[in-house]
């Protein structure tokens, strides 16, 4: 078991970590619209979806991985209404790869955040 930490995400606001590489796994803590510096991006859901993603790209690289390694997201949205909007996102990051995907609306996510992600992906050196 590995322990991955990158100073390109936001660090943890609690106590786990950023990702975990089990078995040529990596398993990300969820991510939110936080920057590096730990702020808040606010703004709709297709804005704080970017910054997601520019969060999981970086603990992805420093796993090993990458979006094209992912095999299992989990999605959890503040409103679902949003759905649509986030969906428009998403599919820039995912567009001719597509992993296996959950998506369910949270009563309520850290920081008040509109989107939270989870990834499941493959290691490189395991692919």
């Amino acid at each position: 078991m590995k322990v991955v930490h990158t100073n390109q995400a936001p660090q943890a606001i609690g106590p786990y970590s950023q990702g975990i590489i089990v078995n040529g796994m990596f398993y990300s803590s969820g991510q939110i619209p936080l920057t590096a510096e730990g702020q808040l991006v606010t703004g709709d859901v297709q804005e704080q979806t970017h910054q997601v993603f520019r969060n999981l790209q970086a603990v992805l690289e420093a796993a090993g991985a990458s979006l094209e390694t992912v095999v299992k997201t989990t999605v959890f949205l503040k409103d679902m209404n949003d759905f649509d909007a986030f969906n428009a996102v998403y599919g820039q990051y995912f567009n001719t790869h597509k992993p296996a995907r959950s998506c369910v609306q949270a009563a309520k996510l850290p920081k008040d955040a509109a989107v939270e992600i989870e990834v499941v992906a493959l290691v490189a050196d395991s692919l």
